[in-house]
C-alpha cells in the first residue's frame, strides 16, 4: 500500500497538486513505522479520493507553538470514514484529524512528552507533578487522559479535574498543588473544529521565554515517534476531589474590595449568565449563589457541548453570542448579561439602558471600569495613599484602551503595557513576587502579601486586554473569566448604592478623563496561502508604512520586531512582529498577525475631548473609526495586489 500510495503522491506532487513541504512531510508520515490503522487507513482514502487541497491542510507545516501553545483543527475540512469511525455522521468523528498539522494523538503525545522532558531537565532529580484540565470541546476529555498517561508512563505523576474546568482553575492549581507545570486542553472559543494543548509552568503562568523555545526543541526533537521515548512507569492519573473548586473559590474571593456593593447587587439587581457550553458552569453559579445573587441560567446553554449548537461562536466578544441571554434578559427583566467562553477565561457582558435596551460591553470598557473602580476604592480605604502609590500598578497589553494609561496618570500608579497574550502579565506578576521576598508565597494571608507590596515590591492592582480578558488578583497567572463576573457584578452594585448603572458610571469616567474609543479589524486568511498573505501584508506595512490617514499625519512608528523597546519598568519587551502608527489628534494604528489563529489583526483608535456633549463625541469617534477601517481594507486590498 506504501508503495502505491508513494507513486501517487508524488505524481500529484509533479502536477503540482501538492505543496514541497506537504509532499516532504507526507514521505516522512508515510516512513514511520508506528502508523495506526485509523492513520493509514485515513491517509489512503485522501490519496486515492485526491483531497489534494485537504493533504495540503493538514500536512504543509506541523503544529507549532504560538500565542498559547498549540492549536489546530482536530476535525478535518474532510472527515474519513476511519476517522468517522462508529460515531454518527451529525456528531463528533470517533477518532481525530490525522497529519502533521492536526491536533491528534501523535501531536498531544509528543507535545506532553517534550514538556515533561523539559521539566525533569529544569528540576532534576525531583518527583514532578502536572496537571492537566480541560473544556468541553471534542476530544478535550481524550486529550487530557492522553496526557495524563503519557506522563505516568515518563514517571511524572499527573492530576487530572474530574471534568472539565477553566483554565484560570489550571494556573490556579498548579500553585494550590505546588507542581512543576499544567496542561489545558482547549482552543479557547475557536470554531468547533478546532482543540489545543497550552502549557504552565510552575507559577501557573504559561510558558514564556526561555521556557517555550526549550519546550519548542524538545517537542521537535521528539519528532513525530513519541513511544520509544516512553519510560516503565505505571500507575494512573489521579483525581481531584471537591477540595480543589473549595480552594479556588475562596481565592477567587479575594478580590473583594466592597461587600456592602455586594449586598447592594443582592438586593436590586438580576443577572442573566450563560457558560456557552463550557466551562463557566462549573464555578460561576456557585460564586453567584454564595453571595446570594438573583441570576437566571439560559438553559440552552448550560450543557458542555463542543459543537457549540446555540451560537454561531462561542465568544463573548461577538454580539451574537449573547443573543439568546439578552433575550432571556429581556423577558425576566434581567439588569446585566454575562457570558464566558468555553475556557472560562474571557467574559462579555450586556448592560440594560435607561431606554430598556441592552448595550454591549467592550472589552476596553470592561476593563476600564474594573481599573477604576478598584484604583479608587483602594485609595478611598486608605490602602493606596500618595506615599505608596508608585508601587501599585495596572497592568495592560499595548493594543489595550489608553484609558487604563489615564487613569493611572491621575492617580499616580504606574502603568506596564506588555506584549500581546496574558502570559506577559503573568511574568510580571511573578517578577513582583520575588520582589516581595516571601517564601512560600501562596501561604501567606492576601493582605500580608498586599502589605509586603506596597513596601517593598509592586502591588497588583488588576491587569486586561481589549480580548474580554481580565485578572484582578495575582493567585491566578491568567485571564479570569470567573473572578471577572463576581467583580463585574461588585462594581455594578456599586453603582446602584450611587443610583448608576454601569454604563452611567462608565460615562462618569469619560466625562473625566476624556472619550477613548475603539476598534478592532480583523481580515482571515486560511492555510498555506492565507499564511505567506500574513507575512506579505505585514512586511508590506514594515517597509511601506502610511503617511496619513484621514487627512491625519502620520508622527511615530514603532516595529516592535525589529527595534530594542523597554517598559516603564526598564524591562526589555520581546521581539515580536508588531507594528504601531501614531497618527494627528490622538489617533493609533497598532497591526499584527493572531498567535491563534489565522488572522491579521488591526487595532484602530482615537481619543477625543468631550466638547459638545458625550453622545455626540461618541458618534463621532464611531464615525471616524468606522471610515477608517473601510480605507484600511482598501489599503490591504491594493497592497496584496502590488
Amino acid at each position: 500500500m506504501n508503495s502505491l500510495l508513494q507513486d501517487t503522491i508524488e505524481k500529484a506532487f509533479r502536477e503540482q497538486k501538492l505543496l514541497e513541504t506537504t509532499f516532504h512531510n507526507l514521505e516522512e508520515f508515510l516512513s514511520l513505522k508506528d502508523l495506526s490503522a485509523v492513520e493509514r487507513e485515513s491517509l489512503n482514502e485522501l490519496v486515492q479520493n485526491q483531497n489534494w487541497e485537504e493533504l495540503n491542510e493538514r500536512f504543509y507545516k506541523r503544529l507549532s507553538f504560538g500565542t498559547g501553545g498549540i492549536r489546530g483543527r482536530t476535525m478535518g475540512r474532510v472527515i474519513t470514514k476511519a476517522e468517522r469511525g462508529s460515531a454518527s455522521l451529525d456528531g463528533s468523528p470517533q477518532y481525530p484529524a490525522i497529519g502533521f498539522n492536526c491536533m491528534n494523538d501523535r501531536n498531544v503525545r509528543s507535545a506532553a512528552l517534550g514538556f515533561a522532558r523539559y521539566l525533569q531537565r529544569v528540576f532534576p532529580g525531583e518527583a514532578l507533578k502536572i496537571v492537566i484540565s480541560h473544556d468541553s470541546r471534542h476530544f478535550s476529555r481524550y486529550f487530557s487522559e492522553l496526557c495524563g498517561h503519557t506522563l505516568e508512563k515518563t514517571k511524572v505523576k499527573a492530576f487530572l479535574f474530574p471534568s472539565q474546568r477553566s483554565t484560570p482553575q489550571l494556573s490556579f492549581t498548579v500553585r494550590w498543588l505546588k507542581a512543576h507545570g499544567g496542561i489545558m486542553i482547549t482552543a479557547s472559543h475557536n470554531p468547533p473544529y478546532d482543540n489545543g494543548f497550552k502549557a504552565y509552568f510552575r507559577d501557573g503562568c504559561q510558558l514564556i521565554e526561555p521556557h517555550a523555545s526549550e519546550v519548542i526543541k524538545e517537542v521537535e526533537a521528539i519528532e513525530s515517534r513519541a513511544d520509544y521515548l516512553l519510560q516503565d512507569g505505571e500507575g494512573s492519573p489521579i483525581i481531584l476531589g471537591p477540595e480543589a473548586d473549595s480552594a479556588y473559590i475562596d481565592a477567587v474571593e479575594t478580590i473583594i474590595l466592597e461587600p456592602q456593593a455586594l449586598a447592594t447587587a443582592q438586593e436590586k439587581l438580576k443577572i442573566v449568565y450563560s457558560p456557552l457550553h463550557g466551562t463557566g458552569i462549573e464555578i460561576i453559579p456557585k460564586l453567584l449563589d454564595r453571595h446570594k445573587i438573583r441570576y437566571l441560567l439560559v438553559p440552552s446553554q448550560i450543557i458542555p457541548d463542543g459543537n457549540f449548537p446555540t451560537v454561531k461562536s462561542p465568544n463573548p466578544e461577538d454580539p451574537a453570542a449573547l443573543s439568546l441571554a439578552i433575550n432571556l434578559a429581556l423577558e425576566q427583566k434581567a439588569d446585566i448579561v454575562i457570558a464566558t467562553d468555553p475556557d472560562g477565561d474571557r467574559m462579555g457582558a450586556a448592560v440594560k439602558n435607561k431606554q430598556g435596551e441592552f448595550v454591549l460591553l467592550t472589552g476596553n470598557q470592561i476593563f476600564s471600569l474594573f481599573a477604576y473602580y478598584r484604583t479608587s476604592r483602594l485609595f478611598e480605604q486608605g490602602i493606596l495613599n500618595a506615599q505608596n502609590a508608585h508601587r501599585a500598578v495596572l497592568i495592560k497589553s499595548l493594543v489595550t484602551t489608553d484609558l487604563i494609561k489615564k487613569i493611572a496618570e491621575h492617580y499616580h500608579v504606574q502603568c506596564v503595557e506588555t506584549l500581546t497574550g496574558f502570559k506577559y502579565i503573568g511574568a510580571k506578576l511573578l517578577k513582583y513576587e520575588l520582589q516581595s521576598g516571601l517564601e512560600d508565597y501562596d501561604n501567606h494571608p492576601f493582605n500580608e502579601r498586599r502589605a509586603v507590596q506596597l513596601q517593598k515590591g509592586k502591588y497588583f492592582i488588576c491587569g486586561g486586554e481589549e480580548s474580554y480578558g481580565t485578572s484582578c488578583g495575582d493567585y491566578v497567572r491568567d485571564k479570569d473569566a470567573n473572578s471577572a463576573t463576581l467583580e463585574l457584578v461588585e462594581v455594578a452594585g456599586w453603582a446602584a448604592r450611587h443610583s448608576m448603572t454601569l454604563l452611567d458610571y462608565l460615562d462618569s469616567i469619560y466625562t473625566t478623563f476624556g472619550y477613548f474609543a475603539e476598534k478592532l479589524g480583523t481580515m482571515t486568511f486560511e492555510g498555506p496561502e492565507g499564511s505567506n498573505l500574513i507575512v506579505q501584508i505585514l512586511k508590506s506595512y514594515r517597509e511601506n508604512p502610511p503617511g496619513e490617514f484621514l487627512g491625519n499625519k502620520r508622527v511615530g512608528f514603532d516595529d516592535f520586531g525589529l527595534a530594542d523597546h523597554y517598559d516603564i519598568e526598564g524591562d526589555l519587551i520581546p521581539k515580536e512582529i508588531m507594528l504601531r502608527f501614531i497618527f494627528e489628534n490622538n489617533n493609533k494604528l497598532i497591526i499584527r498577525g493572531s498567535g491563534t489563529e489565522p488572522k491579521i489583526k488591526f487595532y484602530l483608535s482615537t481619543h477625543s475631548p468631550i466638547e459638545n456633549g458625550l453622545e455626540k463625541t461618541k458618534d463621532n469617534a464611531t464615525h471616524f473609526l468606522n471610515r477608517w477601517w473601510e480605507i484600511i481594507q482598501q489599503d490591504v486590498k491594493r497592497r496584496i495586489n502590488r
